[in-house]
């Protein structure tokens, strides 16, 4: 299991945006390989993500010296180092980091040696990466949030909200699931086509469209429920990742598309009467990631019958994990490999999530790529969601493909999460 040989590399993610590729080649000749994915609407607590900023060269976005950083440091320091040993492996790149937030070598070079390890020592030990993460009781299926809009950053403010998906809660299976939201996500392209609107992609998938203002997305996916012959509620669920920090700035919430500036309680109320309105599951960031008591006082009115995500509040950071569990801030958690920068330190935050009956949410992110790391520590930690998409981009498909493969390789041992999953908000 000895580490024999890293190599780096700059590849390309679903954006062609330059990020970090890592093999790791134990003695034995086991192989593994890792690439690491990248986000666009970041929280400001993440790990840093190296990048060169050289504006002449990919609009300063390579990873060279992120590469430069793994090749003359990383790889000296764990050539020969037991690959079978994830935690002290990444406890040996946070030392050798030595800051907070990963800034001196950069997250994406420590997470790249990390995963590619990973898949090194599963292979060597001659199992899949879920299992040597999880070992024998990792056999939950991920429900994949299947997304039908996307917005906020991702493209260009089309509309303030940053994505919308849905959940087939009476799906027996995955394959019966994804069959549900493939004749939902097609009959909503139907519906824009014949509003006239367009039916491109944004990063994560979904369509993106032009909307007049921020509600007409939960209207047209009701219309799109429907008319593909299911019933809302009874049947599917919408989720929402508000993204808020995007639009939060002096201590109001900012709608361009309505020209609204809300305080916390407004805000709050607003998302309230969605809620009361819409079968909405699940909201992600409802709240900035610095409004704690914006948190707090949207968990205080909603948290008993949805699910209430921290993405950019917690950032995969057990510390910020638990000091929302401290102030009863959210009762979920958004879980992001490269918001922290080390597989162990990932599993500590799915870990910390479970202990406090906080739901973990595994997630892609907008500049994603063929790797499916995230698909396998949702199932190593039996976390029940996954958050890869819509249904269009190689980088999305290949998350689902990989949910199939591993669900085949269970076979009767797999335990298919929903509808029990959101049983607590459904009283």
């Amino acid at each position: 299991m000895k580490i024999k040989q890293v190599k780096a590399r700059q590849v390309y993610d679903c954006r062609c945006t330059p990020t970090v590729e890592v093999d790791v080649t134990l003695d034995s000749g086991a192989f593994g390989r890792a690439i690491v994915a990248s986000g666009a609407s970041t929280g400001k607590f993440e790990a840093l993500e190296l990048r060169d900023g050289d504006p002449s060269r990919f609009r300063g976005k390579t990873v060279y010296q992120a590469i430069k950083n793994i090749e003359q440091e990383i790889a000296p320091a764990v050539i020969g180092f037991d690959a079978s040993r994830q935690a002290d492996l990444d406890q040996l790149l946070i030392e050798l980091d030595g800051t907070p937030n990963k800034t001196r070598l950069g997250a994406n070079a420590l997470l790249g040696v990390s995963m590619a390890a990973a898949y090194a020592a599963a292979q060597e030990a001659g199992v899949p990466l879920y299992r040597h993460l999880g070992g024998a009781e990792a056999r939950t299926l991920p429900a994949s949030w299947v997304q039908l809009f996307n917005g906020g950053v991702h493209t260009e403010r089309s509309i303030d909200i940053q994505d919308f998906s849905i959940i087939p809660m009476n799906a027996r299976n995955h394959d019966e699931y994804l069959e549900i939201g493939y004749e939902i996500f097609q009959t909503t392209k139907d519906m824009l086509r014949e509003l006239g609107k367009p039916v491109g992609s944004g990063d994560e998938g979904g369509f993106w469209p032009i909307f007049d203002y921020n509600e007409e997305a939960l209207e047209l996916i009701m219309q799109a429920i429907r008319r593909a012959g299911f019933k809302p509620r009874e049947e599917i669920m919408i989720t929402m990742d508000v993204a808020a920090s995007s639009f939060f700035a002096d201590g109001k919430y900012h709608l361009e598309l309505e020209d609204k500036h809300l305080s916390a309680q407004e805000w709050a109320q607003m998302l309230e009467s969605w809620v009361d309105k819409y079968p909405i599951i699940s909201i992600e960031d409802g709240m900035a990631e610095e409004d704690w008591q914006g948190w707090e006082l949207l968990t205080a009115r909603i948290g008993d019958r949805c699910q209430l995500v921290g993405d950019d509040l917690f950032t995969t950071n057990v510390e910020r994990i638990q000091e929302g569990i401290r102030r009863g801030a959210a009762n979920a958690s958004l879980i992001k490999l490269n918001q922290i920068g080390t597989v162990t330190e990932t599993l500590a935050a799915v870990k910390v999530s479970q202990n406090a009956n906080y739901l973990p949410v595994v997630s892609a992110r907008s500049g994603d790529t063929e790797d499916n790391t995230c698909v396998h520590i949702a199932v190593a930690t039996n976390s029940g969601q996954l958050k890869p998409g819509g249904l269009t981009r190689t980088c999305r498909i290949n998350k689902y493909n990989e949910v199939v493969r591993i669900g085949q390789e269970l076979g009767d041992k797999a335990i298919w999460p929903i509808p029990d999953l959101f049983a607590r908000f459904l009283k």
